[in-house]
């Protein structure tokens, strides 16, 4: 069973236009609107493909309301906890003539102490039978430093591998604390490090406590980078391999990520965990994302593009920075 956390939940609404010009008043139809954030559109993937998930989040206000009538009709399973911030909301606007998304994020409220405490206790109290954990989007402006550290070290106590997808100094913070798979974007890589070099940016990762850095690169598809270590911890050498379909594909790319860490997750928890597979997969399950209108679904036609994935090593060099299938993540 695959158990996902979302530490800044938000209520999705994504409006599909003809075209969008600056400046102009637009109309469109009713906005589509959905219970998202990363962890809760990984759930909604691996629950879709048949395998076990649990999702938990925090839900608070009006917005919360609606958050939960739509995630409750979705049969995703889930466990919500209770706060007095309205939870925030994501709005995405599809440019049809060019296949392009605008994404607008509000940054979320943090919550309180105790409500902080009441979500660790329910990813506690769900790890027991759990196969893999998966921390997943951004954190609340002043949600505590000491946050993602705990949740993955409950993961690594609990003995369940732990990937997180985050960005900023998080990113770090995750890597320090041992997180088993990390997943970052180009750019999120860069602002984390600072290096634009994103093989040097994974290192670092690496070097830091991370196993595994699956990185999105965009239509120039995805990285899978992991270390033989030394004595010292850090890593002495460096395994790349670069997946990429043969064509890159136009869509909304706002839950690629998402699916690619879904893809990874429900692998692992059926105990595979060799680096190729996943990042075929992954890379399958990402581009499949962008076939389709919403985040948290991957189109029928992924086995087929798991098939077409080319799969070649790479040498421990620089890599020219590119971006990612979803570089304006909505979480």
């Amino acid at each position: 069973m695959i158990l996902t956390v979302t530490p800044n939940p938000a209520l999705d609404l994504t409006w599909h236009l003809d075209s969008i010009r600056v400046a102009e008043t637009h109309r469109a139809d009713a906005a589509v609107a959905r219970a998202g954030g990363k962890g809760l559109n990984v759930a909604r993937v691996a629950h879709a493909q048949g395998a076990g998930a649990r999702a938990i989040t925090t839900v608070g206000g009006r917005t919360g309301e609606e958050f939960a009538a739509e995630l409750q009709a979705s049969g995703v399973p889930h466990r919500l906890v209770p706060v007095a911030g309205s939870t925030r909301r994501s709005i995405a606007l599809v440019d049809e003539s060019l296949g392009d998304t605008t994404v607008v994020n509000e940054r979320g409220l943090n919550p309180t102490d105790a409500e902080w405490a009441m979500l660790v206790g329910e990813v506690a109290d769900g790890l027991p039978g759990a196969g893999v954990l998966v921390i997943s989007g951004s954190l609340p402006p002043g949600a505590p430093d000491t946050l993602l550290p705990l949740l993955i070290g409950i993961g690594r106590d609990a003995g369940v591998p732990v990937i997180v997808d985050t960005s900023g100094p998080a990113l770090l913070q995750a890597a320090d604390a041992g997180a088993s798979v990390l997943k970052p974007n180009a750019a999120e890589l860069a602002e984390a490090t600072g290096l634009d070099d994103p093989i040097e940016g994974a290192r670092v990762l690496l070097d830091r406590g991370a196993s595994l850095v699956l990185l999105s690169r965009g239509a120039d598809g995805m990285l899978a980078i992991s270390a033989a270590g030394s004595a010292d911890g850090a890593a002495e050498s460096l395994h790349i391999l670069h997946a990429r379909l043969p064509e890159s594909l136009a869509g909304n790319p706002t839950g690629a990520g998402d699916a690619a860490v879904a893809a990874c997750a429900v692998l692992l928890d059926a105990g595979v965990d060799d680096p190729e597979q996943i990042l075929r997969r992954a890379t399958a399950w990402s581009a499949a994302a962008v076939l389709m209108p919403l985040a948290g679904e991957i189109h029928s036609s992924w086995p087929d593009l798991e098939r077409a994935v080319e799969i070649r090593p790479l040498p421990a060099e620089p890599v020219s920075p590119s971006h990612d299938y979803d570089p304006k993540d909505p979480e």
